[in-house]
């Protein structure tokens, strides 16, 4: 990728789940589609990017995620045959610019503006409840 990724725009991408890095683990096990639920230019002109995993296990009791509608995953290069979750209750933060991660030719698709104010919206509510893990990628 030469352009910074933007929010609402999915991924591969090799997502650290916060219990894996909690156990001290410090890489992805493997890459799987994410979704840039924000994108923010820094002082320093560098843009964070905050990313949250789509799955296709159910999420469990009380954790904050979204249902990933058939056109959404058209929009987005996902499987449409499978049931999606975004899960926003947890998310990697990484510096586009200084990124190890992602790579050339990483973006899939795009989720549409609509339903990426959805996914803002709940992750808010999850940080809000203070019920929310961040993983920072970077050093």
């Amino acid at each position: 990728m030469t352009d910074a990724p933007k929010a609402g725009d999915v991924l591969r991408y090799p997502y650290l789940w916060a219990r894996q890095a909690g156990r001290g683990e410090t890489e992805g096990r493997k890459t799987r589609p994410c979704a840039v639920i924000l994108a923010l230019r820094t002082g320093n002109g560098q843009t964070e990017l905050r990313l949250c995993a789509v799955t296709t296990q159910p999420p469990q009791s009380g954790t904050h995620a979204v249902e990933v509608p058939e056109i959404e995953k058209r929009r987005a290069g996902l499987d449409g045959g499978v049931a999606l979750w975004v899960i926003v209750d947890e998310h990697n933060v990484d510096v586009f610019e200084q990124s190890f991660y992602i790579e050339p030719q990483s973006q899939i698709g795009a989720f549409s503006s609509a339903f990426t104010k959805d996914l803002q919206a709940e992750m808010i509510l999850a940080l809000r409840q203070r019920n929310s893990k961040v993983v920072r990628r970077r050093d």
